[in-house]
């Protein structure tokens, strides 16, 4: 199978994983976001270690101590999607799924202004009227929540600094995640056993199975992560930017229809505005791509 192909596979099967978590998070309950938070740092490293071992592919370690600008950009990246996370978590269990979703829609227009902010690059017209209309949806739903969406904001901003401070990193994706994990076992591991101590920790008092469920966010929050590093190194930026709106319609579906959250027209207007920004944001992206592509054919012949 071709490389690109098995990137799309895997950038898929990220989004989707990721756009089903609001179903997962509620079973974690009456753990608080936290100790999940905690867990998930502590059983990612466990299951990233198992699939390391089973390929028994080591070799990477010591060529990473060498480079410490990498070690650097993945130790950044651990508290950039520590913070995402931790605030994802809270945001499914105290009953803002569709706020999440709303982060994970206009993130493709934060990873722009970044490009603008950091990189120095210039926009072209409708990048500039798609940021405008984000920025309208912003003000409509600041209006409608009567305060400033903070949830959809920092996870938008977070989750947009992973992925670049991941793209420079270059790092494999196991190998990667295992370094992201370590960096924080440590104060994963004090924060569950000051819970022990205390009394207050669910682990191991909430039932077996509750157990399980806390050990398996681990899992759940691995597997994607890793999917989505193997497709971040294979495919162009352009097509996990289309792929990146599988994860939040499915979390949109999750609140609206599961979670029953309540959806007021101005609502529903500030998320029309959102969905028209990504439209042109997307059809000036893939326009763009077209062109370049076809611009390459062309160039031979020309020469």
């Amino acid at each position: 199978m071709p490389e690109s192909r098995r990137g799309v596979l895997y950038g898929i099967a990220a989004y989707s994983m990721w756009g089903l978590f609001p179903l997962y998070w509620p079973l974690l309950k009456p753990s608080s976001a936290l100790e999940i938070l905690a867990h998930r740092m502590a059983w990612s490293l466990v299951t990233v270690v198992a699939i390391l071992a089973v390929r028994r592919h080591w070799s990477w370690v010591r060529e990473l101590l060498r480079t410490p600008r990498k070690l650097a950009l993945l130790t950044l990246a651990a508290l950039i999607i520590t913070a995402n996370w931790g605030v994802y978590i809270y945001a499914v269990n105290t009953g803002h799924v569709v706020e999440s979703a709303l982060g994970y829609f206009i993130n493709p227009l934060v990873s722009v202004l970044f490009g603008v902010v950091l990189l120095k690059e210039r926009l072209r017209p409708l990048q500039w009227a798609a940021v405008g209309l984000g920025a309208l949806a912003v003000v409509v739903l600041t209006v409608d929540y009567g305060r400033l969406p903070w949830i959809a904001l920092v996870l938008a901003a977070s989750f947009g600094t992973y992925g670049l401070v991941k793209k420079i990193a270059q790092v494999g994706p196991a190998e990667s995640m295992a370094v992201e994990t370590l960096v924080l076992l440590l104060p994963a591991l004090g924060y569950i056993g000051y819970l022990t101590f205390q009394g207050t920790g669910t682990f191991g008092g909430a039932g077996t199975g509750h157990a399980l469920l806390l050990a398996g966010a681990g899992v759940v929050t691995a597997v994607p992560l890793l999917c989505f590093s193997a497709a971040a190194i294979r495919v162009p930026l352009t097509t996990i930017g289309l792929l990146q709106y599988i994860a939040p319609v499915l979390q949109f579906l999750c609140g609206v229809f599961v979670a029953h959250e309540v959806m007021p027209a101005s609502r529903w207007i500030g998320f029309a505005v959102v969905w028209l920004a990504l439209s042109v944001f997307t059809w000036d992206s893939l326009r763009t791509a077209h062109a370049a592509r076809r611009a390459e054919r062309l160039e031979p012949a020309t020469v």
